[in-house]
């Protein structure tokens, strides 16, 4: 049996907020060269999660570990 990281778990890891790591996760999957295996693993109308270890869930902590970048 595979293990799932789910997005909660890494929010509550990274104690941020799961609104402002939505929007984050959905522009970064939005951008498939820059993050190919983030936007392959997302499905729309399904939960972030991803197979614990898998590319995509490193660029998912790579995309929410990142600063914010304010206008």
């Amino acid at each position: 049996m595979t293990d799932i990281v789910t997005l909660k778990a890494i929010c509550d890891e990274l104690k941020i907020d799961p609104r402002e790591a939505r929007e984050r996760l959905r522009a970064a999957a939005s951008d498939a060269k820059t993050n190919p295996e983030l936007a392959k693993a997302r499905k729309p109308r399904t939960p972030w999660q991803w197979v614990k270890g898998s590319v995509a869930e490193k660029e998912a902590r790579k995309v929410l570990s990142s600063p914010t970048e304010t206008s």
